[in-house]
């Protein structure tokens, strides 16, 4: 058997390098260094551009969707950071301590007690539009409240340039 073997070697080696179209034609496949070709590169195209037409549309022309859901997300983080605060300290920052207490140690009255070493968020927030998140301690409907006051910065208004306030499951649709 080895014998055989051997010979079907020195047969293979003798008879030089095979083409590609006799390697394809004896079932080999494409030569492994071989490269795409334009109509495989076309049909990748197709599809990608197929994708495309049918994603983006829903995608772009929604930002302000987005910030929307970004404020609300914002909105629940801040107010996990403020029940901490309230875990830690037995009260919530008043309305003069701001959301400034998350992240600094507050020096006005009452100051808390066992405020975290580290603070409870790294940096003072900010709505998707650049404008301050509304913190009010004692708040109207319960121990505080926390708003976003949309895209124009004012209080009041619908759509995208309506508050948001926490808990608010509104779309900017509205």
């Amino acid at each position: 058997m080895l014998k055989l073997l051997g010979c079907q070697a020195k047969f293979l080696r003798a008879a030089g390098p095979v083409s590609g179209g006799a390697r394809r034609a004896r079932g080999a496949g494409r030569a492994p260094d071989a490269g795409v070709t334009l109509i495989e590169m076309m049909v990748v195209l197709v599809i990608i551009a197929v994708v495309a037409a049918m994603i983006v549309p829903n995608v772009i022309g929604r930002p302000d969707d987005a910030r929307v859901t970004v404020a609300q997300t914002d909105l629940r983080s801040i107010s996990g950071a403020l029940e901490l605060y309230y875990l830690d300290n037995r009260t919530y920052p008043t309305t003069a301590q701001g959301l400034a207490a998350l992240v600094d140690r507050p020096a006005s009255a009452p100051v808390p007690q066992n405020w975290a070493a580290g603070g409870y968020l790294d940096t003072l927030p900010q709505d998707p539009w650049g404008n301050e998140y509304i913190y009010r301690s004692p708040g109207q409907g319960g121990a505080f409240d926390l708003v976003s006051l949309g895209a124009d910065g004012r209080p009041g208004g619908d759509g995208v340039n309506g508050d948001i306030p926490l808990g608010d499951q509104r779309s900017a649709k509205n």
